[in-house]
């Protein structure tokens, strides 16, 4: 969640980007601002809740960076200008702005996961309410098989500030195929090759999330057999669209 409301005072901007990633970082703040406005159109953030960050891979001996929104700016006030760049310790290396609350969890989660190319975290409404319960949202439609390959899991509670959240996102994912884990009282995180992977696994995490409540209320479920699923998640994630 946002905390902030801009620039710390007495914080200057600071400008630190290795020449050789200026090209790549430019890029990559696009893309970041635009995956944001994403979130909102889909209804998975409220006022200025919510982030998204990419990977910038290192290059000629520079480390990785990542781009990530600015704490506590309106959605509608969004530029590339204003993402922030940051080193994967999330110390700020480039911007204005003092960089998402959130930093240090998607930091944590790119150290230790170097296929990760996004993280995004959103307290999208359904998605959350299952999370407050603790509880995961099992594998009852062909959708989650698909994309999530079983049920999205639950993950610990943990508080806002450190990599604890990291922690807890990174030990519940290993343990699943699932790009998405409701960190509990919490909200949602995805990770993904890509931003807008990232983004795309929290549009069907709410979307699943919603679906399975309202089945839900019309009385007990039954999660697909696992031969079903993996089935499912296999010729979904190889055949699958455009190749």
């Amino acid at each position: 969640m946002e905390t902030g409301t801009g620039p710390a005072p007495g914080s200057p901007a600071v400008s630190g980007i290795p020449p050789q990633l200026a090209d790549a970082v430019a890029a990559a703040r696009r893309s970041v601002c635009d995956l944001h406005a994403l979130l909102a159109g889909n209804n998975l953030v409220a006022w200025t809740s919510g982030n998204v960050s990419a990977r910038v891979p290192g290059s000629g001996g520079s480390p990785d960076l990542m781009v990530i929104k600015p704490s506590g700016i309106g959605y509608a006030d969004l530029t590339p200008e204003s993402m922030v760049v940051c080193d994967l310790d999330g110390a700020r290396v480039d911007g204005s702005y003092q960089p998402s609350s959130d930093t240090f969890t998607h930091a944590h989660v790119y150290r230790q996961l170097p296929r990760v190319g996004g993280v995004v975290h959103t307290h999208s409404t359904y998605a959350t309410a299952w999370a407050a319960r603790g509880e995961p949202i099992p594998c009852v439609i062909t959708a989650m098989a698909d994309e999530f390959g079983g049920e999205i899991p639950v993950g610990p509670f943990a508080l806002i500030g450190g990599d604890e959240i990291g922690r807890g996102v990174v030990a519940t994912l290993a343990d699943h195929r699932s790009p998405a884990v409701l960190m509990r009282s919490h909200g949602v995180f995805t990770i993904g090759a890509s931003a807008r992977d990232a983004v795309k696994a929290a549009v069907m995490c709410e979307d699943a999330a919603r679906t399975v409540h309202l089945a839900r209320l019309h009385g007990e479920l039954t999660p697909l057999p696992q031969d079903q699923v993996d089935a499912l998640y296999r010729r979904y994630q190889t055949e699958y669209g455009q190749r």
